[in-house]
């Protein structure tokens, strides 16, 4: 009904009569025309309205979830007139916010080509790298798993749990180019995707990667997407198939606290607090794969391929002499039966991921709605981006021309537009959700660094997610003068300001300053660089007494920035969620506030701190 109401044409002329009617008074006006001439509808559903949207308005109303509930017709006027009005007018005002000029000037032509040709380069080498990463332990390993073990695939696994959506896969590039040599996907997928209608994070080993070893990139992966589960409220669903810890590199797998034994300490406190785990065993659990079944809240095992151990048959020959089969040591039979370490028994892999699929069907969860339908398209196309993907810091386009191509309808209401323009702020929708932007646009001021704590306490106070654009330039700063030092000093200090607004900020945020921000989610483009200073400023380093290093060492210097401050390297060290292409920036990003809208959010209370608007 919200719908016909934010399109009504006696809705629009009311709105924009200029008379100074209450908005809820003219809603109630509406809902009596309706039911004097709606009597199709009402022979339809004699006893209802359907109620249309979650809705967060003041303190009272707050946790007031109307979505999807049947609401007799008696009581609609009963509601408060606030929540009845944000939910059903709420599609009419987002379509007044202005459209954005996202077209490119001649001037700005030479530009355009130089990054789009830039572009095309890194979308070769995402390609390449993607393509390796999709090979896993190479045609050995397949055939050995594949054949002499008789198992599916990692990837032939995720397409039998998982429902027919796009799944988001998670630092696919991790595991490249590490200094104990390449481990592709780090020999496991995680990402996450929808299981019986629930968005659920899945960690799946990939046993023709070193027979699913861990290492100690592997175990990083792993912890990251527990994180995310954490942060989000998604159920965790383990495929194993892992020989355990990889033991060369013992003593950087397990001991420390982000390390190997994190992720079971993370399993039981998942679970204490309403997120459930469940496993299933398809292929072999050994050592310290063992506890990650036996942890879970439920657990189904594969016959025949699945095993549970802390050490196999051959240990067990040199320990003790005897010669014992693995299905006997720690088969599905004797779990299912004897040591009920697990739940469910399954004959197939096929039948063991139907059970995982109907075990997801019986936790319970109270979900949102059907993903968002109703939201315009850019008004430019996303293909563009790669175009607006700048070289260097010297190539960059206005943010706006970016902004015009990710949000619904191209809109963009803008905040605090004519001050600290350095830095875009304003609120928009993407795939039909509310968010608001924080984008750069040239150096972080003073000013600009202001105007952000401003608009990202904003947020928070009114349980607004975040999406971070950044593009900052990496130099170093010479303070030759004490009025400079000053100045510097100011803006130092105003950055702060910032950087305790976002990290208080108890909202969703999308991309945020790396890890040490806990952002929801983290992505890059491929031309990104992640380094405090870029390989063109390495001249500008002194030597303590204040010479100049000499060329030799300003060129080892600049080489090592140039490869250390990659995407690419980045990626494959798990400092962000994954490197995405411009063009698909759009459905990553609704992605994953699909994804967010999943959990029920109690954010920050306004009352606990004001708005410290300077």
């Amino acid at each position: 009904m919200y719908r016909e109401f934010a399109a009504s044409k006696w809705v629009a002329g009311r709105l924009g009569s200029g008379s100074r009617l209450n908005p809820n008074f003219i809603f109630q006006e509406y809902l009596e025309r309706q039911q004097k001439t709606c009597t199709s509808y009402k022979r339809k559903h004699p006893n209802c309205v359907h109620a249309v949207r979650t809705l967060w308005t003041d303190h009272s109303y707050r946790k007031k979830q109307i979505l999807g509930k049947i609401i007799p017709w008696k009581n609609v006027l009963r509601l408060p007139y606030c929540l009845i009005w944000n939910s059903l007018v709420r599609t009419y005002l987002m379509k007044s916010y202005p459209v954005l000029n996202g077209n490119l000037q001649p001037i700005h032509q030479h530009v355009f080509e130089s990054n789009l040709r830039n572009s095309m380069v890194y979308s070769k080498r995402y390609l390449e790298l993607m393509e390796q990463v999709r090979k896993g332990g190479g045609e050995q390993g397949i055939l050995r798993h594949t054949q002499r073990n008789k198992k599916l695939l990692v990837r032939e696994r995720l397409q039998l749990l998982l429902d027919k959506e796009e799944i988001l896969e998670l630092s696919p590039f991790a595991g490249l180019g590490m200094p104990y040599g390449d481990i592709p996907a780090a020999g496991c997928l995680t990402g996450i995707g929808k299981i019986s209608g629930v968005w659920c994070v899945f960690i799946a080993n990939d046993a023709t990667v070193k027979g699913g070893t861990a290492y100690p990139i592997t175990v990083k992966k792993q912890l990251r997407a527990q994180d995310i589960a954490i942060q989000n409220g998604l159920p965790c669903i383990y495929l194993v198939d892992s020989g355990g810890a990889f033991l060369p590199l013992q003593a950087e797998i397990f001991p420390d606290k982000n390390q190997g034994g994190r992720m079971f300490y993370n399993e039981a406190m998942m679970s204490a607090v309403g997120i459930p785990q469940v496993a299933v065993v398809c292929g072999s659990c050994t050592a310290g794969g063992a506890y990650i079944p036996t942890m879970a809240d439920e657990t189904v095992i594969v016959d025949r391929i699945g095993t549970i151990f802390l050490a196999g048959p051959p240990l067990v020959k040199a320990a003790t002499g005897e010669d014992v089969s693995p299905e006997e040591l720690g088969g599905a039979m004797l779990h299912a039966k004897v040591s009920g370490c697990i739940d469910h028994f399954a004959a197939t892999e096929e039948e063991a991921y139907v059970c995982a699929r109907n075990i997801i069907a019986t936790l319970n969860l109270e979900l949102p709605s059907n993903k968002m339908t109703d939201f315009e398209e850019p008004l430019y196309t996303a293909e563009e981006l790669s175009g607006l993907a700048p070289r260097d810091y010297a190539h960059t386009l206005n943010i706006k021309l970016v902004l015009s191509r990710l949000t619904d309808g191209s809109r963009f209401l803008e905040f605090k537009a004519l001050y600290g323009t350095t830095l875009v702020t304003g609120f928009a929708q993407i795939k039909g959700h509310l968010i608001g932007i924080v984008a750069n646009n040239g150096e972080l001021t003073h000013n600009a660094s202001l105007k952000g704590s401003h608009f990202v306490q904003l947020c928070d106070q009114r349980d607004i997610p975040i999406v971070f654009l950044q593009n900052t330039r990496p130099n170093v700063t010479v303070t030759g003068t004490l009025s400079k030092a000053e100045e510097v000093s100011n803006q130092l200090k105003a950055q702060a300001s910032m950087m305790s607004a976002v990290a208080c900020a108890t909202v969703p945020k999308i991309t945020m300053c790396g890890r040490s921000f806990d952002p929801n989610f983290l992505f890059l483009w491929p031309n990104a660089r992640i380094g405090l200073v870029g390989p063109n400023y390495c001249s500008e380093f002194l030597e303590t007494d204040g010479e100049f290093q000499d060329e030799a060492q300003l060129k080892i210097m600049k080489e090592t920035l140039e490869n250390e401050s990659s995407a690419f390297h980045s990626s494959s060290r798990i400092w962000d969620d994954g490197v995405i292409l411009p063009k698909d920036t759009r459905m990553v990003i609704g992605q994953c506030l699909n994804i967010i809208k999943q959990k029920p959010r109690l954010h920050s209370q306004p009352e606990k701190h004001a708005v410290l608007r300077m």
